[in-house]
């Protein structure tokens, strides 16, 4: 198990490293200049000077990439172009809405997902089958922005019952705060849940299709007790796979989602820092979006060896 776990972390290492290197040079041959961006078309070429050499600009690409990487490893993302205050406290502070949003909005497509995989397989070529087969192509098709219009035009405007938009933060209550999530959540978590309805479904119907599956039925196991103890939890290996890849589409969603919404969340911050051409920030979001999903990636991978031991030893 150790040197499973060590192998897993330098494949985790080396992937962090080698999507810093991307994202610095993909970012870093853009065209346009951030400190032109920010003094204006007309700026005066002394000031110019001035702020690129305040920025760091004036520096070798290789050493400002070195610079920038002895700062995400001690935690010095740098100053804002835009907002003049330290990147670290920009993500800290945005961080606090995106994190529970992507958390809740995968909780609720396992909840909802999952089980409606499970009840197809359960059921299948029969009426709840075809039924869940609809809500998951219904789920598949509907746009997440577009469902989160809708979903504010009956709950919020229509019935009342829930914000429409905008995060009264933290500070406000817990559930003050939940309420402005959960719109957005359920929009997120649509399409999330489709794919896992049809993922959970797919696994176990071949699952049930295995040698010990029916010789547990030929011992007497009842049926709910194969489906449950043998079929799910055999099923379970590309539905894990399936969750850790719905988080980097659950990171990408939110930039469409919190901008529907108006939450001030990383996603609204990637998309102003492109806006205002804030390379700093960009940089270090993407990268911070890049970690988590590596992160995810490296988690469900420990997962495995836990869901199945023989993968540790094939690995």
């Amino acid at each position: 198990m150790t040197a499973y776990l060590l192998r897993r972390l330098l494949s985790f290492v080396a992937t962090l490293l080698g999507a810093a290197i991307v994202i610095f040079l993909v970012l870093e041959i853009l065209p346009g200049d951030p400190a032109a961006v920010t003094l204006g078309l007309n700026a005066a070429p002394e000031a110019l000077a001035a702020l690129r050499a305040e920025m760091g600009l004036d520096q070798p690409a290789l050493l400002r990439f070195f610079s920038w990487l002895a700062g995400l490893v001690t935690g010095d993302l740098g100053l804002s172009y835009t907002y003049r205050v330290p990147v670290t406290q920009l993500i800290g502070e945005r961080m606090v809405v995106t994190l529970p949003l992507a958390s809740m909005a995968i909780l609720l497509a396992s909840a909802i997902g999952i089980p409606l995989g499970a009840l197809a397989a359960a059921n299948h070529n029969r009426a709840g089958d075809a039924a869940v087969m609809v809500f998951a192509q219904a789920g598949l098709a509907i746009p997440n922005f577009w469902f989160g219009l809708l979903l504010v035009l009956v709950f919020a405007v229509g019935a009342g019952w829930l914000p429409a938009g905008g995060f009264p933060g933290w500070q406000a209550g817990f559930w003050p705060a939940l309420k402005s999530l959960l719109l957005p959540a359920v929009a997120l978590a649509l399409p999330q849940a489709a794919i896992l309805a049809r993922v959970t479904r797919s696994a176990m119907l071949e699952t049930m299709q295995e040698d010990y599956v029916r010789t547990a039925r030929a011992k007497g196991v009842s049926r709910r007790r194969t489906m449950l103890r043998h079929v799910l939890r055999n099923a379970l290996i590309p539905v894990v796979t399936v969750l850790g890849l719905q988080f980097s589409v659950l990171l990408a969603g939110a930039i469409i989602i919190e901008n529907v919404f108006a939450l001030p969340g990383l996603g609204r911050l990637v998309f102003q820092s492109i806006a205002q051409h804030d390379l700093i920030v960009v940089k270090d979001l993407v990268m911070l979006f890049s970690a988590l999903v590596v992160f995810i990636n490296f988690a469900i991978e420990l997962l495995y060896g836990l869901i199945d031991p023989r993968l540790r030893q094939a690995s």
